[in-house]
């Protein structure tokens, strides 16, 4: 997995590890704490309902939301366009900020008097959407309970949850909330993208802070699986065919031990496979090697290529068709 198609899911992994780390580094995370009394009720700090979604309160809540936003967000990403993702990243984050201080004057006489650091609730918004647009992968049992491989993402979110009660519970259900809220039909939610003016300076000034992500590098091998595998099967012992044996040049041995006398020679179809495909002289050196007037003619072609990469071309394109002929000579001696 990669950032590719992600760029909003890495900036926002990558400015929530930075606030983070800055504001244990300059002892400011006292003042992204929000709590009702007294920060709201006593002080008039109305900035905190925004402020204390820009960093965590501890490393591990950080870990364990930047592997959320690296194995669920890059998935919603991809299924929603960027545009349409962050323009559910800022909804849900008002959202939030308005049930976090509705449930604050509500609930505050029972104990919630504080709401933990952090974009939390953004966290369990998107695994929300996770939860109801991404499919699961494959599913097993455990003691008769049916599970999934998205069972681990939601075992990991539950840190979250139990990290700092009751603020941190609170935080994970006004997020499943406004994720519910944001797939209704409720105000038409979906239908909000943020304005081109927005998204053409965060093109042209904030991507390239975050930096282009190139997609995975594939293996460009030459030989596939099987035919890898067949060959590293003749390389140490002989091929088991339905064909009866043939006396051959090399003169294989009967059954009495020596020579085989009672052939009127070898396969002409087999030496002809083995001639073209290098099998005698792969047997001895490990590998065919091409003739000189073939290293020519390619060398003609290409004349800017070293005289090994065109060898070594020649090589993996008589390996590579090894495996077709060697089938079909086969069912050919075995008619």
């Amino acid at each position: 997995m990669s950032f590719e198609h992600a760029p909003v899911s890495k900036g926002l992994m990558l400015t929530c590890a930075a606030t983070s780390i800055i504001a244990g580094i300059f002892d400011v995370k006292h003042y992204l704490h929000l709590q009702l009394i007294p920060h709201i009720s006593r002080h008039y700090q109305y900035w905190r309902l925004f402020a204390h979604h820009l960093a965590f309160s501890n490393s591990s809540d950080l870990l364990v939301a930047e592997l959320i936003l690296w194995n669920v967000g890059v998935h919603i990403e991809r299924q929603f366009g960027s545009i349409k993702y962050a323009s559910f990243a800022v909804v849900s984050t008002l959202l939030a900020t308005i049930f976090e201080f509705v449930g604050l004057l509500l609930f505050h006489r029972i104990g919630l008097n504080h709401i933990s650091s952090g974009p939390s609730s953004l966290v369990f918004s998107i695994l929300y959407q996770y939860f109801r647009i991404v499919p699961s992968a494959y599913q097993f049992r455990i003691f008769g309970v049916h599970l999934s491989n998205k069972t681990f993402m939601y075992i990991l979110a539950s840190q979250l949850v139990l990290g700092h009660l009751p603020g941190s519970a609170a935080s994970a259900i006004i997020g499943i909330l406004t994720g519910q809220i944001y797939r209704s039909e409720l105000a038409n939610l979906k239908a909000y993208r943020i304005s081109p003016a927005v998204v053409g300076f965060s093109t042209r000034f904030l991507l390239p802070l975050i930096g282009s992500t190139r997609p995975p590098r594939r293996l460009n091998r030459a030989l596939p699986d099987e035919a890898r595998t067949i060959l590293d099967q003749e390389e140490n012992e002989e091929v088991i065919t339905t064909a009866r044996p043939s006396a051959t040049a090399s003169e294989p041995r009967g059954r009495t031990g020596g020579p085989a006398t009672g052939g009127t020679g070898g396969s002409v179809v087999r030496e002809w496979v083995n001639e073209l495909t290098g099998r005698t002289e792969r047997e001895n050196a490990g590998i065919r090697v091409p003739n000189e007037a073939e290293i020519t003619q390619l060398t003609s072609m290409f004349p800017d290529l070293p005289r090994q990469t065109v060898i070594g071309a020649l090589q993996r394109r008589y390996v590579v068709s090894f495996r077709h002929i060697y089938s079909v000579s086969s069912s050919i001696s075995d008619s």
